[in-house]
């Protein structure tokens, strides 16, 4: 579950779930097995590889009003249990979850 920022929140902020109280549900649940807020995009760091040659730049490579703001990586028995669980995290008000299963490439 990716957790972004959004240029077009919910504009009535008071009705935001607690992140906390998410989080502790998920984790006395199982569904929640890791997760973190990361640094902001100006902490970041782009690695390309073109020609051969190491390119390094300071920040993000792509210039989006969306920014991926953390993570949580959930085990949930099928797409729509992970809708309810994405639905219940905050961001879901004041950003946007993006949720993407594993690839698997035995298939």
């Amino acid at each position: 579950m990716l957790v972004c920022t959004d240029p077009e929140p919910d504009p009535e902020p008071s009705n935001h779930p607690d992140v906390e109280v998410w989080v502790a549900e998920n984790d006395a649940a199982g569904r929640r097995l890791q997760g973190a807020q990361l640094a902001p995009a100006s902490a970041a760091t782009t690695v390309r590889v073109r020609k051969g040659q190491l390119l390094v730049s300071d920040g993000p490579f792509a210039e989006v009003k969306e920014m991926i703001v953390g993570f949580d990586l959930l085990e949930c028995a099928d797409l729509d249990e992970a809708i309810e669980v994405a639905r219940a995290h905050p961001m879901a008000w004041a950003g946007r979850i993006e949720l993407r299963p594993f690839a698997d490439f035995e298939q």
